[in-house]
């Protein structure tokens, strides 16, 4: 089984890459905001904390996120593989994931990053914000905090798949087609090969 975690900031273009690797790998798409935000319009429970987490710039509780995962992983034993975009967000995390990944015989298979500074993020989120409808990419403030948050918290989970030989990081600015043709490039020395 493949399982990518892709990883970087918001707006470094997970979300875009992540649908160019489905459609390559036949993977299934386990991003954590998609699925924040279908519980946030069904207007749950755990929407609802997690919303009103998401608008002050901060980060979900991670026994929330690990059980929305554990449910999609159990939804899809059969899968090629996952990717894992959006999470996982910190080092317990990171822990959580592959203690969880193991209970379903399975592990990731390697970390890829986008690097992308901050300015051009900010950019890039602002204008999301004018076109997605989301709040959360509309104000600059946020926007800065959410990239703050990412680097306070995030960053060191890089480091955890670095110690286990799985991290890979690539420019994430430049043409869409490139940076994919770059990531395919790591993710075929997993030895797998695109689904025909």
């Amino acid at each position: 089984m493949l399982n990518i975690v892709l990883f970087g900031p918001p707006g470094a273009g997970k979300g875009t890459q992540s649908q160019k690797l489905i459609d390559t790998y036949r993977l299934i798409h386990l991003s954590t905001g998609d699925l924040l935000r279908s519980e946030i319009a069904a207007g749950t429970e755990l929407g609802l904390r997690a919303k009103e987490l998401m608008d002050k710039g901060l980060l979900v509780p991670d026994e929330v996120v690990i059980g929305m995962i554990d449910s999609k992983l159990k939804e899809n034993k059969s899968a090629a593989g996952f990717i894992f975009d959006g999470f996982p967000r910190t080092v317990p995390q990171a822990k959580s994931l592959d203690t969880l990944l193991e209970q379903n015989n399975t592990a990731i298979s390697g970390m890829i990053a986008l690097e992308v500074n901050e300015e051009e993020l900010t950019k890039r989120l602002l204008l999301r914000g004018q076109t997605s409808g989301r709040p959360d990419d509309q104000n600059e403030e946020l926007v800065r905090k959410r990239v703050q948050e990412y680097n306070t918290k995030t960053a060191p989970v890089a480091g955890y798949y670095a110690n286990q030989g799985k991290y890979n990081a690539i420019n994430g600015i430049g043409e869409i087609e490139e940076i994919f043709t770059e990531i395919c490039e790591i993710i075929n020395s997993y030895a797998v090969q695109p689904k025909a």
